[in-house]
This record gives C-alpha cells, structure tokens and sequence, in this order.
C-alpha cells in the first residue's frame, strides 16, 4: 500500500472513464499512488467500465451527491490508513500529470518549514494550461474568490477547482459528519479551513476541456441554486466557525 490515494469521483461518464483510467494506470502513477474509484449511482456503463480495470470500486446504490461521493473517500483513506489525499475529476479534464506535481507540493515546506494542509491547483497561476470558460464562470469563479478574500484575508484564485491534494489532517477533519458540504464543497470549504487554521496554497495545473457528456453545473437552474446556495452555506460557515472559536 502506497501513502498517497487518488480518488476519483464519477457519474454517468461512461465515455470519458477508459482514457483516464488508461493514464491512471501507467506506470509513473502506479508507482506512488493507489486509485480509488467511487461511482455515483451511474445509469450509464460507468460501473462495467470501471470494473474491468484492476482498481477498488465503491458503488453507490443511490446517487447521493458529488461532496457525499468525495467524502465516502475520505472516509476510506482514514480508515486504511493513507497519508495523502489527491482528487481528480472523473470527466478528463484534469491532466493526470498534476498528481505528481500536486504530492510534491504536499510535501514541501514554507519559509517557517510547515507543509500545506490543502493543495488546490488552480487554473489562473501564472504558468498554469487551461481550456476556455465562459464569462459567467469567470465572474462567479471571481465573486467567491473575493468571498474568501474578505473573509479570511487569503486570496485564492480558483475556489472552484476540483483538483486538490489534502494531508491526512485535513482529510480526516473532512471525513467526520458534518464537516464537509455534501452537496457543493468549494469556497464554503475554503473558507472553513482556513478559519480554522488549516493551511492551504494553490498550485499550477493543467486542465482540458470536457469531450464528453455534461458538468453538474450544466444549465441555468442548476446554475442559479448554487450561485444562491453558496453564499448562504458560506454565511452558515462563518458564523459556526467563529461561534465556536468565541467559545473556545
């Protein structure tokens, strides 16, 4: 067994899961890292697929949502005892290359020999590869990163990014009932962390561009409940955080 765990969250991506799990398992990955794939309750061919691979493979019976999907992992990394984390979407959008440069950053030390807590990579760092997103992306990707910012004084660029390597301290904090959003973990968590002391940095990455089937955020109702579930969350975040530090 390997320190590091790769967990891969999948829905319904029956014609994206080959090519991923085909780079998943060469040889550089394989060599540092074990993959954890976890299916959503997929309607698709998304279980055959993942099955006829020689990776463990959650099944849920019931779609239970992208941050229950990513929490049963967390859970499964506590329990067999990894010390990293790594996240990647099931969609291909990200680079399998990040692994690697996202398991150094997690263990490289800043100025006062600390390591991170939390890696995100982002798409917006100087020297970063991403595909094209909209203007209505850019602005919310820029609304919540301003959340953070005056919230917490930490500026992040890609509160979005689904792309992140988390130390055992933060993956089991997230692994506990009620510390993780179940429905939407993005800046509602960020901002979470980092009130409560977590330490978190981002990264360069490479991301492309979607080939197949749709993102979770697809379509204009889907759209507006998260633009007015974050806030609320994010809201609901701060004040639980900062009531419980007043307490202590």
């Amino acid at each position: 067994m390997k320190e590091l765990l790769v967990i891969v969250p999948v829905f319904n991506e029956e014609k994206n899961l080959a090519n991923l799990l085909e780079s998943l398992s060469e040889p550089k990955i394989r060599s540092f890292a074990d993959i954890l794939i976890i299916n959503d309750a997929s309607s698709d061919r998304t279980e055959a697929i993942a099955k006829s691979y020689n990776m463990p493979l959650i099944t849920h019976v019931f779609n239970l949502g992208y941050g229950a999907t990513l929490q049963v992992g967390y859970k499964y990394a506590v329990r067999n005892n990894y010390k990293y984390v790594i996240q990647i979407d099931g969609d291909g959008q990200h680079s399998v290359d990040n692994i690697a440069h996202i398991y150094r950053c997690l263990h490289s030390k800043d100025a006062e020999g600390n390591t991170p807590d939390i890696v995100i990579g982002s798409r917006f760092l100087a020297g970063s590869k991403a595909y094209k997103i909209s203007a209505i992306k850019k602005l919310s990707i820029s609304y919540f990163s301003c959340l953070i910012k005056k919230k917490t004084g930490v500026l992040i660029t890609d509160p979005t990014s689904g792309l992140q390597g988390l130390s055992r301290r933060a993956f089991k904090y997230y692994s506990q009932y009620g510390n993780f959003d179940c429905s939407y973990p993005d800046a509602n968590m960020i901002i979470q962390m980092l009130l409560l002391g977590y330490r978190i940095k981002e990264t360069t990455s490479v991301m492309y561009e979607r080939k197949a089937g749709v993102s979770m955020h697809r379509g204009l109702i889907k759209q507006l409940i998260y633009m007015l579930t974050m806030p609320l969350s994010i809201w609901t975040v701060t004040v639980r955080i900062k009531k419980g530090l007043q307490k202590t």
